[in-house]
């Protein structure tokens, strides 16, 4: 019996996680976070002091580390049994993450433990390249996605209500490098999957997109 599996790309904060969170919980799925490996690897790798342009150290990292997902309400993500869910959203877990996934050896390195996700009763896999590299064959495909300004707005937001002072212009600005960087490297470019179903999240409420998603699906 084939596995059903939902992927969900798009760049960086397009919303791809609490939408696909919440599809993955409404469907009782499991559920793949492939930029949280990336940013996991990231941590791994400044944890062991490691030097991110090292490909060969970093790839060995990537080989020998351990994860475990949990999304029953907020994603709990466990690194050799170490919860670092509140290192993740740093904006230096994010630029590390990366630069670690444009090496191809680390990319070959994490294919197979992201391919073994893929388990009954079906999986949602949220990420850059989930629906064109890692599970081409996925039946549901959507890309998400809305301007850079108003995922810049909605980051900007998101410190400023932790108590993290932030600057719009600056978040602005490294989100269109960091699109510029995915969509550039010569291994698994950021693109709209083959199949896959575009929707722009600019003008959407979430539960607008969810509902959007779910239906899709049914």
């Amino acid at each position: 019996m084939q596995v059903p599996v939902l992927t969900i790309d798009g760049p960086s904060g397009a919303g791809k996680g609490t939408v696909s969170r919440a599809v993955a919980r409404q469907l009782q799925w499991h559920y793949l976070d492939s930029g949280s490996i990336y940013r996991s690897l990231a941590i791994a790798s400044l944890k062991a002091g490691g030097n991110l342009e090292n490909v060969e150290q970093v790839s060995q990292i990537a080989e020998q580390m351990q994860l475990e997902f949990d999304c029953q309400a907020e994603l709990i993500v466990y690194l050799n049994g170490e919860n670092i869910s509140a290192e993740l959203g740093k904006e230096t877990t994010g630029n590390a993450a990366s630069i670690v996934a444009a090496y191809p050896e680390v990319r070959a390195r994490l294919l197979q433990k992201q391919k073994d996700f893929q388990r009954l009763p079906g999986l949602v896999a949220d990420g850059r390249d989930m629906g064109s590299v890692v599970f081409p064959d996925a039946q549901y495909k959507v890309y998400l996605t809305a301007s850079a300004a108003e995922r810049g707005l909605r980051r900007y937001k998101q410190l400023i209500e932790k108590g993290i002072d932030a600057n719009l212009e600056q978040i602005t600005q490294e989100i269109e490098a960091r699109d510029l960087r995915d969509q550039q490297r010569s291994v698994a470019p950021l693109t709209i999957p083959t199949g896959a179903i575009a929707i722009d999240s600019s003008d959407m409420t979430i539960d607008q997109v969810i509902e959007r998603v779910m239906n899709l699906v049914r």
